[in-house]
């Protein structure tokens, strides 16, 4: 058993706030136009139609079971407090406007003793915290409670705020280790990092001590969560019992050495665990943190930073189970998996955490949604394999052995569309760190952060057509010289790179430091001073753990954060497993602006097999014709005609 002794974690870096960044075109801003434009205002009028809204008034269908679901109240949090980030991002009326009416709709539901939940409120008032295993009702809670923090910082309004830690309180009143309390807590983690929001907004230490409940108590035995069931007069191990793994309560956090189970949960359980490792100064949960992390990011995560590959749990396999088409990789784990190394980011300064929140960024992140803002994958595999119709198609090849295999308008299950709603309205708090000696640049997108430093306020200005080119203009404006370290992070995807300080080549071995995957700039700054970064961007490919069986002798490609794919509509067959890749083929960037709002695609020659007779089995060896090969970024597959897709490909001498 680990020691569960707790001293001085600190936090290296403060995140510069989504007020104080704004993105300016490229890549991400583009997206971030269509998300307030499109996205957004599309996910409330599907709320409306599909009763999401309804279901918070107390007069509609009460009593009835199947006009409200357990868990639609996540997926309007989620989609209120993306039109909040949305509000402090671009200052759109028209979401401000449906921001303020679904509030005020949301909190007109609360109940006297302050419980919000428009289906036990409604259809199941005798149900209430009865069964916190299966019904995602804390994990509501949390997605309301971080919505009402989001809304009080666009707007200044308190009263959902307020209506939450009325909710709050009633929480505390019913959990704990007190006389008459529950010792319970919630089979899908989120209530635990919304806590510690709205101890960050409040400064009410009630709602961390009631946080850190929550992380303790979880995995304790007896199993609380075999009590409540008998309480219910049901089986613990009845039929739809999952297994204590799968919700990550089949011991105490600070024990878990391996990510297994859900992986959403997973994540967001690792999420609260880091920030109230923090507050808490309790290093053994920032250590626990960190050994997950390895379990997830160096053993378990695609190449595009989707975690999750087993469709039976949503969630984790064993060390190395990587497979391509048959991966699960749910949007919201790739989400997830940018909330928590944001974090892990913040407390240790390390820049391999922000390696892998830009991969998850760009591809695993970015796939989620299509480039009109309107079509939504719920899982990301890295192959699909579409036959011709006729070929034994299912119908409109939407769905394939429980995958999503085309984005679709809107799921049963939606907890993807808002969640990547909200990330992209809030990715500007995501790019700026202040550190004790400087400003950390995290993300390379154009655009400018605000930020106090050495007791002024500096603004920093980025120009660059990251992630299709590798120049980086980095320009300071501050009224006064002031000395302070500039820390620009160097890739992990990058071998070489240029950096020039007023346009003077600096030597990036000698006076530059570089500390954690950062370059480290300590110089006295003047109003206008201008880095020059460029890095360098080959096409290069990468290959998997030999213990990564699905993909052994498979070639992937990457050009920066970008990973490729090749689609049955750019190239020679649909059955993609057909193409290969010789080993000294040569292979070539291209950068196409009228091609699926401007990408690089990559080109090269590459192999076809084909057979030598129409026989279903030959003692002939199959041949190879040259044919051309095109890749194109896989975060923006399936935007035109649906068909087959293939991340990895067979590599031949």
């Amino acid at each position: 058993m680990l020691a569960e002794v707790a001293r001085k974690v600190g936090r290296k870096l403060t995140p510069v706030p989504l007020e104080d960044v704004r993105i300016e075109g490229g890549f991400w801003g583009t997206r971030q136009e269509v998300n307030g434009r499109v996205t957004i205002p599309l996910e409330f009028a599907i709320c409306e139609r599909t009763n999401r809204w309804r279901a918070f008034d107390p007069g509609w269908k009460v009593g009835d079971r199947q006009a409200r679901h357990r868990f639609w109240d996540s997926d309007v949090a989620k989609l209120l407090e993306a039109a909040a980030y949305e509000v402090v991002r671009s200052g759109d009326k028209r979401i401000r406007r449906l921001l303020e009416e679904k509030v005020a709709l949301v909190v007109r539901a609360a109940q006297p003793d302050g419980y919000l939940n428009s289906y036990y409120s409604f259809a199941a008032p005798e149900e209430r915290f009865r069964n916190l295993r299966d019904n995602h009702e804390l994990y509501c809670a949390g997605h309301l409670m971080e919505a009402a923090v989001a809304h009080y910082r666009a707007t200044g309004a308190r009263f959902f705020l307020e209506a939450m830690e009325r909710y709050a309180e009633l929480l505390e009143r019913t959990f704990g280790r007190g006389p008459g309390q529950k010792r319970g807590y919630c089979g899908h983690q989120e209530i635990e990092l919304a806590l510690v929001k709205m101890y960050g907004v409040t400064g009410e230490g009630r709602w961390l001590r009631l946080a850190k409940y929550f992380i303790d108590e979880r995995g304790r035995r007896p199993y609380y969560f075999d009590e409540e069931a008998r309480g219910r007069g049901e089986d613990p191990r009845g039929w739809y019992f999952k297994t204590y793994e799968y919700m990550q309560a089949h011991k105490p956090v600070r024990e878990q050495e391996e990510a297994v189970g859900h992986a959403v949960r997973c994540l967001y359980m690792l999420c609260g665990m880091a920030d109230v490792g923090v507050a808490t100064d309790d290093e053994v949960l920032v250590a626990a943190c960190e050994r997950m992390w390895r379990s997830i990011c160096e053993r378990r995560m695609l190449l595009t930073g989707g975690v999750g590959t087993d469709p039976r749990n949503e969630g984790f396999s064993y060390a190395y189970d990587i497979p391509d088409e048959y991966a699960y990789a749910e949007t919201c784990a790739a989400i997830a998996n940018v909330f928590f190394n944001h974090r892990m980011l913040q407390i240790r300064g390390d820049g391999k955490y922000a390696d892998v929140m830009e991969r998850a960024l760009y591809n695993g992140v970015a796939s989620g949604v299509s480039l009109d803002g309107r079509r939504f994958f719920y899982s990301n595999p890295l192959a699909v394999h579409e036959p011709d119709a006729g070929g034994g198609r299912r119908a409109g090849g939407e769905v394939w052995d429980g995958l999503t295999r085309h984005r679709q308008e809107w799921f049963g299950c939606a907890c993807c569309p808002p969640n990547i709603a909200r990330l992209y309205a809030g990715l500007g708090g995501y790019m700026y760190s202040r550190g004790e000696r400087g400003v950390y640049v995290h993300l390379y997108v154009a655009g400018e952060g605000w930020m106090e430093v050495a007791g002024q306020r500096v603004r920093v200005v980025q120009e660059t057509n990251y992630p299709w080119e590798g120049r980086v203009v980095v320009r300071v404006h501050l009224e006064r010289a002031t000395e302070f370290t500039l820390y620009l992070r160097m890739p992990g995807w990058c071998d070489e790179a240029e950096l020039k300080v007023k346009r003077g080549k600096v030597d990036l071995r000698g006076a530059v430091r570089e500390e954690k995957g950062y370059i480290g700039i300590t110089r006295e700054w003047g109003d206008g001073d201008e880095v020059e970064l460029d890095l360098a961007m080959p096409v290069r490919r990468v290959y998997a753990h030999p213990e990564v069986r699905q993909l052994a002798g498979r070639v992937a490609l990457q050009r920066g954060p970008i990973v490729y794919c090749v689609e049955g509509c750019d190239n020679a067959t649909q059955t993609l497993e057909r193409l290969a890749l010789p080993r000294g083929a040569e292979l070539k960037a291209v950068f196409e602006p009228e091609l699926l709002g401007g990408v690089t695609v990559i080109e090269g020659k590459g192999l076809l097999l084909t057979g030598v007779s129409d026989q279903l089995y030959s003692t002939a060896a199959p041949r190879h014709k040259h044919v051309r090969i095109r890749a194109v970024p896989y975060c923006v597959w399936d935007n035109r005609t649906p068909g087959s897709m293939r991340v990895w490909l067979r590599e031949v001498e």
